[in-house]
């Protein structure tokens, strides 16, 4: 997508000039290796709906690493998945090697402990000299918040997602009329693309494009639904897609599914893991001729 300068709707159309397609002759290391960074003993809800997200975007392989109990919750749900332990009740350490890794996924559950926070410092640091773009949501917002010189330290091509109050964190605006411009100031400092999410969501790019999306609903006001958007914008993020075309297609599936989720059993109804079931109608809109 190159729409330099310009307010762009996400829809269908948009997003299907930029669809990767799939070799009949390939295999799963064709289509990138996502390693995930998501949950802790209390919170391992968040590394199983990230996961089930992300092995939902068409990425070859995804690896989850986390503590025991968010990996032994992981893999009865998402026995696809690789699974990398972290030992103890938050995580700690980085996986030696990043080499094998095309993006790279943190923050949903993670927590915000100082050992976590130390781990995350040390994973942008060496993301960033390997130059695999991560997707960096969540606590690790929050972490970041606390660390603002970290911010120089994200690598090339990362994508921010933050709600309203870790923007609020991070760029200490203040007043509904500063959300859009503290958002700007942050990608144009951080050079990643920043991913407003609420009801519109927006897609800030730095080059000053702005995605504003079409689709979602008041049913994704519900604990979970971010964690399925960064698994599935990390997942899309490795697949090969770019950062703001990873962000623009993750925010329209997201949001489609969640249309599509409350046209058959309403806004109240579904959750989380009901999103995570409904993201192959999203790729089938975009997939149909």
């Amino acid at each position: 997508m190159n729409e330099i300068g310009r307010t762009v709707l996400i829809n269908s159309d948009l997003l299907k000039r930029g669809l990767l397609t799939r070799d009949s002759y390939s295999h799963k290391g064709d289509y990138g290796h996502l390693l995930l960074l998501c949950g802790n003993e209390s919170m391992p809800g968040a590394a199983v709906l990230a996961t089930g997200a992300a092995l939902k975007s068409g990425c070859g392989l995804v690896t989850l690493h986390s503590t025991p109990r968010a990996l032994l919750a992981a893999v009865t749900v998402c026995p696809s998945a690789i699974l990398s332990e972290n030992a103890g009740s938050c995580i700690t350490m980085v996986p030696t090697d990043l080499s094998k890794y095309s993006a790279i996924g943190i923050g949903p559950g993670i927590g915000r402990e100082p050992a976590t926070q130390n781990a995350v410092h040390r994973l942008l640091e060496q993301a960033n000299e390997a130059r695999i773009p991560m997707l960096i949501d969540a606590d690790a917002l929050n972490i970041l918040s606390l660390h603002k010189d970290w911010l120089n330290e994200i690598p090339s091509g990362s994508v921010m997602t933050p709600h309203d109050g870790e923007l609020r964190r991070l760029t200490d605006w203040n007043g509904v009329d500063a959300r859009e411009l503290a958002a700007k100031e942050l990608c144009e400092r951080t050079g990643c693309v920043v991913v407003m999410k609420g009801f519109g969501s927006q897609v800030l790019t730095p080059t000053g494009v702005k995605y504003t999306n079409t689709t979602g609903n008041a049913g994704l006001a519900k604990g979970g639904s971010g964690d399925v958007l960064s698994g599935l914008l990390s997942g899309l993020m490795a697949r090969g897609y770019d950062a703001a075309t990873a962000s623009a297609m993750a925010v329209w599936i997201h949001g489609y599914a969640a249309d599509c989720l409350t046209s058959k059993c309403t806004a109240e109804a579904y959750n989380s893991n009901d999103l995570i079931n409904s993201i192959f109608k999203g790729f089938s809109r975009l997939y149909s001729i």
